[in-house]
């Protein structure tokens, strides 16, 4: 968390900043971890004043903003970062706020809860070095199921951990990846050399039906609360999970069986051993 449905719902919820050129640039030291700010402070700050925010996009979990110098500013927000244009939840972990003026929106701010996040400005060629196709696969929103199939038919990783591989696809974590199997009906632990051609072509379906619904709702706000949309506001798809953090709860898809917590890569996995089952091979019915 924040997974794809998050990070492009604050992008969408920040599209006021576009036009705008940045001001001020502030940095805020809490007693916590400092976030990952590059180039060095310094540098950062005469880079960003003076430029004006000509455009918005998202490369898998990341916020870009593109500058008029042909820069680019990355915000990672990891596990608790947020990307906002409102108050933040509080100023205890406000990181970074940047002051715009032509344009509608006053600041653009960065708040981190626990401070993994980073903030970097790259050039359009260190940009390409990092996140371009050779380190960062294609959108989970843009790649075709054949792509899909091609990139992991061979790996014999379970196909829940595979699926977090963001140089095989982008954007999906680990909500999303439990969320997408449900609905596709595929077990969690199901090696991907085993997977049958249907099934991909059902996780495809599933992957792009799940994460647009994530957006529509604006992503999901956990029990901690920790995410919100750009104008700090929490989302909405935390009520509609199927079976992410559902253990010991019915399936909402079978009405039967219990939901199930297992451990993947040092992740939790949730799925209905029912709706599941870890020995098929051909599931005909395609998700609803």
């Amino acid at each position: 968390m924040p997974e794809l449905p998050e990070v492009e719902t604050m992008r969408r919820g920040i599209a006021a900043v576009l036009g705008s050129v940045i001001g001020d640039v502030e940095r805020f030291a809490p007693d916590y971890q400092p976030i990952t700010i590059a180039p060095e402070w310094p540098k950062f700050c005469r880079r960003l004043r003076g430029k004006r925010i000509i455009g918005l996009s998202r490369a898998g979990k990341r916020v870009v903003l593109d500058l008029s110098d042909e820069h680019r500013l990355v915000i990672e927000p990891r596990m608790t970062g947020l990307v906002l244009v409102a108050e933040p939840p509080n100023q205890e972990h406000l990181r970074l706020r940047l002051s715009l003026r032509g344009g509608p929106v006053s600041h653009l701010m960065y708040w981190d809860r626990r401070g993994l996040g980073t903030v970097r400005l790259m050039t359009v060629g260190e940009f390409e070095e990092r996140l371009g196709p050779e380190m960062l696969g294609p959108d989970a929103l843009e790649i075709t199921s054949t792509d899909l199939r091609e990139r992991l038919c061979a790996s014999r990783r379970a196909i829940k951990v595979a699926l977090l591989d963001q140089r095989a696809v982008a954007g999906i974590g680990n909500l999303y990846a439990s969320e997408i199997l449900h609905l596709a009906r595929v077990h969690p632990a199901r090696r991907c050399d085993q997977i049958t051609r249907i099934q991909w072509e059902q996780i495809h379906i599933a992957m792009v039906k799940v994460l647009h619904e994530a957006i529509l709702y604006e992503g999901s706000t956990l029990s901690d609360g920790t995410y919100r949309n750009a104008l700090n506001k929490a989302g909405g798809y935390q009520n509609e999970h199927r079976v992410y953090d559902r253990a010991e709860k019915k399936c909402r898809t079978c009405g039967a069986a219990e939901i199930v917590r297992i451990v993947q890569a040092q992740r939790s996995t949730f799925f209905c051993p029912a709706c599941q089952p870890k020995g098929s091979v051909g599931i005909k019915r395609r998700p609803r």
